[in-house]
């Protein structure tokens, strides 16, 4: 058994049993220990993430979604959908990986306002012929990110191992944003804080200029058109700005199920094949000054670590440190109410998520593959079990 692996079983499988016990939380719901004026900004935050824009209110000229919720709507407004968009980067012969921030990128939008679509007669942002790389990305389910944002730095880096220096073949990596600082969200680890994440979602999703982000870009590296955007700079004022971050922020992990018998040997399977070696079964946020997200333990499974995934994923770079491989670890919160599966969605069911490991993960799917059927279906219990 290897030190990280034999960590997370010492330190978490009792907590991950006790969790059963815990109140019932419904998707969707704030996370319990809000004080009344906390609560008071999600639910007024959740008519912020719910709002449809509409060209003459700051949708576009570019866009993906007309709203928040358009895009996060499975099960619950926070969740998952079958939405997806397109990233492009390019990865320069020195190394250096190029987000084409100057030409529309990485994010290239697939609507356009009616006035841009006059304008330029295109009916989505064209990719410029300087990327060469691009991916497909699914949209993501939300819930419990406040708590993944309040865990401290260095606990990623008390994770992370990037020269494999136990022997073990995990090598997780933090990635770093452009000005150096350690990311965790998006599916590269690109982005270090959750108020980014989100502002940076108004501005490149919907084409909602914000204070931090008050300008609507390019198209694919031409400016804009004039007339095609009629109202100014920012679209959306600080207040509303910050009542969908409360929104995003305050959305609890919902409960995990009670685990029957067959779903703990399928715990104890998943120690055992290494899943939780990049999987980390839970995380542990630090001092906050919201209560409810300070020093609580979060079931996530994930290090929010950058690992190599293997060629089969390959797609782009990003950041200062994301190869085209390798790929944050996937929080397994929103496992139970997957439809489907990987950043872009080509696996359908879980299993068929777990054959397109490779990589660092390539011996953990090997072990996957030679259990009995016995115990791969206790596997996959446990993981239909997850919270969310």
């Amino acid at each position: 058994m290897n030190r990280r692996r034999g960590s997370v079983v010492r330190l978490t499988v009792g907590s991950l049993l006790l969790a059963a016990c815990a109140s019932s939380i419904e998707l969707g719901d704030p996370l319990d220990g809000l004080s009344g004026a906390e609560r008071d900004r999600f639910d007024a935050g959740r008519s912020v993430f719910a709002r449809g824009f509409t060209p003459e209110t700051g949708l576009g000229p570019l866009f993906n979604g007309g709203s928040c919720a358009g895009c996060h709507s499975e099960e619950a407004p926070g969740g998952a959908s079958a939405v997806t968009v397109v990233h492009a980067t390019a990865l320069l012969d020195n190394g250096f990986c190029d987000p084409l921030a100057e030409r529309g990128g990485p994010v290239y939008q697939l609507n356009v306002t009616p006035a841009l679509r006059a304008a330029l007669n295109i009916t989505r942002e064209p990719i410029p012929p300087e990327a060469t790389d691009s991916a497909r990305r699914t949209t993501p389910d939300l819930f419990g990110f406040g708590l993944l944002d309040a865990v401290p730095d260095q606990t990623l880096l008390a994770l992370a191992d990037p020269d494999d220096t136990d022997g073990d073949g995990i090598s997780g990596r933090v990635n770093r944003f452009f000005d150096g600082r350690i990311g965790r969200f998006g599916r590269k680890a690109l982005v270090p804080s959750l108020a980014e994440f989100n502002e940076g979602a108004f501005q490149v999703e919907q084409g909602v200029t914000v204070p931090n982000i008050p300008d609507e870009g390019t198209v694919a590296g031409q400016p804009m058109p004039q007339g095609v955007d009629p109202l100014p700079e920012p679209e959306l004022d600080g207040p509303n700005v910050a009542l969908a971050d409360a929104f995003v922020q305050f959305l609890a992990p919902p409960t995990p199920r009670d685990l029957n018998r067959r779903a703990r040997d399928g715990l104890s399977v998943f120690l055992e094949v290494g899943c939780a070696d990049c999987h980390v079964p839970s995380l542990r946020t630090g001092n906050h000054p919201v209560e409810a997200l300070s020093n609580k333990l979060v079931q996530a499974y994930t290090d929010l670590l950058l690992h190599d995934m293997g060629p089969e994923l390959a797609d782009i770079c990003l950041g200062l440190v994301a190869g085209k491989s390798e790929f944050r670890t996937e929080p397994l919160m929103g496992l139970r109410f997957g439809r489907r599966f990987l950043h872009d969605g080509r696996a359908r069911t879980i299993e068929e998520a777990i054959g397109f490991h490779g990589g660092e993960a390539a011996a953990s799917r090997a072990e996957f593959q030679s259990l009995s059927d016995d115990r791969r279906r206790a596997l996959l219990e446990f993981l239909n079990s997850l919270e969310d």
